[in-house]
């Protein structure tokens, strides 16, 4: 079992119902997904563009990622529908643990002038958004083999209905909140 499902089974979830005065159990909210997405713009005129994102990604999160395609066209991004523009993957269960784990830990202390992630990016329904300048923050990033510095955006999805508990929850597993 991952490190973070037992502090969650152990801690949060005690202290999530004791704050929020559950009555049930299974009202308390828990992480759902994670889902990492990489945005590839360069991959419409160069196909090696998406592919070295698909593998950053994939030692990244440990899971291949989908292809994403344009759903429409946009002519002054010179965009057609169906053309790739970026690679996303959906971390559950023990990934998810395994990854937030070391977002929290490794990663977002390695990021240059890291005071803490924003506060103020939920969306009113419980979901959380983070984004990353660059992969290099990721120890499974060899720097040597990096043609470019691509950014990506986090989204923690969770079960909880408004932003407090939802905060609740990410700061019971020790994510750093910025006031």
């Amino acid at each position: 079992m991952a490190r973070l499902r037992n502090h969650y089974d152990t801690v949060v979830r005690p202290a999530l119902q004791k704050e929020f005065s559950y009555a049930n159990p299974m009202q308390v909210p828990k992480l759902e997904k994670i889902v990492i997405n990489m945005g590839v713009g360069e991959a419409a005129q160069d196909a090696k563009k998406i592919e070295s994102a698909i593998a950053e990604l994939t030692l990244i999160a440990g899971q291949k990622p989908v292809v994403t395609k344009a759903k429409t066209s946009i002519a002054q991004f010179k965009l057609r529908e169906g053309q790739v523009v970026g690679c996303k993957v959906t971390l559950r269960a023990e990934r998810m643990y395994e990854f937030l784990d070391r977002l929290i830990n490794i990663a977002l202390p390695r990021v240059r002038d890291f005071r803490g992630v924003p506060a103020k990016s939920f969306d009113g329904r419980g979901n959380y958004a983070l984004g990353l300048k660059e992969q290099l923050v990721f120890p499974e990033i060899n720097y040597d083999r990096v043609d470019t510095i691509r950014g990506m955006d986090i989204i923690f999805v969770t079960t909880a209905d408004t932003n407090e508990e939802a905060k609740a929850l990410l700061k019971g597993f020790d994510m750093p909140f910025v006031a």
